[in-house]
């Protein structure tokens, strides 16, 4: 049996829903860019690095190319500028994924205070901006979802990240906030906390050997989640199938948590 996640789920309404994805161009970012396009949606997503050769892959599958914004979303003109972009191009965003995050490891006592603005304003500053620009949108289209990245780093109290585990606890309560707060226009807001998914940046820097055999016991399933196991659980949060659900956030670990605990 291939226990390897395949694309199989069809949301049809978010076939033609504007959907705005940040660092969408690698990692889980590139799974969650391929998954909408494959339903049929007008992808824009932002990226630091060049993504074109995502791009040329996706038009070459799908017959439909993603609108590649390359942006550092901590520039806030640039990264405004880059959502109106999107909305230009595509009609007025519906769907708005804040995925892009920084998990870098650091030592609390050495950590500057140049780095620690750096990590929260790309982990989670960048993710209100975002929500305060495109939230307009939604209301004047008459609802829409958006979908924030936290981790169950936090959860775990992982240390040698704390910058980045703090804003991973903050993006859970700000998603219960919005929900909240944005309810009532028919947004929905929620959060979801993967677990250690093996992208091609945790492969290289710290996925060894050793660690990854030390990791798989803590879950409950039995190999290692990819990519493609977060972008599906995004779609559903994504599309009408999840219209009850709003303020959540949804651990997607393999079952690390359900251990844990």
């Amino acid at each position: 049996m291939n226990d390897r996640p395949e694309q199989t789920c069809v949301f049809p309404d978010l076939k033609g829903g504007s959907v705005f994805v940040t660092g969408g161009g690698a990692g889980i970012g590139a799974a969650l860019t391929e998954g909408f396009v494959a339903q049929g949606a007008r992808v824009a997503f932002v990226q630091r690095s060049d993504a074109t050769a995502l791009c040329d892959r996706l038009e070459a599958t799908y017959g439909a190319r993603p609108l590649f914004i390359p942006c550092d979303i901590t520039d806030e003109p640039a990264l405004r500028a880059a959502i109106a972009r999107a909305a230009e191009a595509h009609g007025p965003i519906t769907v708005l994924v804040n995925n892009a995050a920084d998990d870098t490891r650091h030592d609390t006592l050495t950590l500057s205070s140049e780095g620690w603005d750096r990590a929260i304003a790309v982990n989670l500053k960048s993710y209100f901006l975002t929500t305060q620009a495109i939230v307009p949108m939604m209301q004047a289209a008459g609802g829409g979802a958006i979908v924030n990245f936290s981790s169950i780093s936090y959860m775990l109290g992982m240390s040698n990240m704390t910058a980045y585990t703090t804003a991973n606890g903050a993006i859970t309560a700000m998603t219960r906030g919005h929900a909240r707060e944005f309810g009532r226009d028919n947004i929905r807001v929620n959060a979801i906390a993967p677990g250690w998914v093996l992208t091609e940046r945790q492969l290289r820097l710290w996925a060894s050997p050793e660690a990854l055999e030390e990791f798989l016991p803590k879950q409950c399933l039995g190999r290692h989640l990819v990519p493609e196991d977060i972008a599906a659980p995004v779609l559903f949060l994504a599309s009408r199938a999840s219209a009850g659900m709003t303020g959540q956030c949804m651990a997607v670990d393999g079952g690390v948590v359900t251990v844990a605990a």
